[in-house]
């Protein structure tokens, strides 16, 4: 969710967004609000076969009613296609009588040029109490709309920021390892976590894909143990894992605080949750599975203070995960 709304406020994402929306509500207001209706519109934009059928009809109009004034106002509605529609039909006259035809034609000829009363062709401009009504809701709609993303995209400044916003802005601003500068394989993924205290429901995995996209696996990392009583939680270990869709097992590391860690009782207790580790600035560590790799490296930590012992919980946990996939698996 949080990855989700950092898209949205880039100005790319938010810009395809906003278009997407716009072009939708363009056509929901010109395909159903107020659809364009055409009336009154002329021969020409008809197609060549049903210009035709109109000149066609209109040659036998002209031999039963004798109108002269209206041969001409049909014939110049054709346009410019007019005269090579005629010239079609004195070759192909079918059913049409050919004295009619030159007599139309002869018509025509002599009177080319005439004004004629022809119907414009034009859009229908009349709005009912209905469609005001809609019109009037989709605007309502879209200023809703836009103000729900707004007060959703609105920066935080000014106000307190949630221990996983913090969480958030602290991963943003880590510069990953670049394995190739040093030598090394490129990772097919690489992921920044960061605790904060007062997160107490801490608990971030990431899928691991293949570069063509397929599922092989996932990682993460949570809460494992706390220390003392009372709000917020005082985090004194956390859990490393690495899950291998070809492997039978979850391989997990416990990343303990100094004083956890030299507690025999807590190290007891977390050794079966999986291999203890002390934590320190720098600290990388290995997870395998059978096709998997993962490096877990400390980028920063930051213990807390108060009434319980020194070095004994979490204020501040940064987490790098890169991970590579193995040629062959472990025997």
């Amino acid at each position: 969710m949080n990855s989700l709304i950092s898209n949205l406020k880039k100005p790319l994402y938010l810009g395809i967004i906003v278009g997407i929306i716009g072009f939708a509500l363009g056509l929901l207001w010109g395909w159903v609000i107020q659809p364009v209706k055409w009336v009154n519109a002329d021969p020409s934009l008809l197609h060549q076969g049903y210009q035709d059928d109109f000149l066609r009809m209109s040659i036998e109009s002209y031999g039963i009613n004798g109108d002269k004034l209206k041969a001409l106002e049909r014939y110049d509605s054709l346009g410019e296609s007019a005269q090579t529609i005629l010239n079609s039909i004195k070759q192909t006259p079918g059913t049409l009588d050919v004295t009619l035809i030159n007599q139309f034609s002869t018509l025509m000829a002599t009177n080319a040029g005439l004004p004629t009363n022809q119907p414009e062709s034009t859009s229908s401009g009349g709005t009912s109490a209905g469609q005001i009504g809609l019109i009037l809701l989709a605007v309502i709609l879209i200023f809703i709309v836009i103000y729900a993303v707004y007060r959703f995209l609105k920066p935080t400044s000014g106000k307190i920021a949630t221990p996983a916003q913090q969480a958030n802005q602290l991963s943003r601003q880590v510069e990953m390892t670049d394995y190739s500068a040093m030598g090394e394989e490129t990772p097919m993924a690489q992921y920044v976590t960061t605790y904060v205290i007062g997160d107490d429901l801490f608990d971030d995995s990431f899928s691991i894909d293949s570069a063509s996209g397929e599922f092989l696996g996932e990682c993460g990392v949570g809460i494992s143990e706390t220390i003392g009583v009372g709000e917020p939680k005082k985090v004194s270990a956390f859990e490393i894992w690495m899950f291998d869709k070809n492997d039978i097992q979850t391989v997990t590391k416990v990343l303990m605080s100094e004083h956890t860690y030299n507690d025999p009782a807590a190290f007891q207790r977390l050794q079966s949750k999986g291999e203890p580790i002390e934590v320190s600035q720098g600290l990388k560590m290995t997870l395998e599975t059978a096709t998997l790799q993962m490096i877990a490296s400390v980028t920063d930590i930051e213990y807390g203070e108060g009434a319980l012992p020194e070095n004994s919980f979490f204020n501040r946990v940064t987490l790098e995960l890169a991970i590579w996939q193995k040629n062959s698996p472990i025997g």
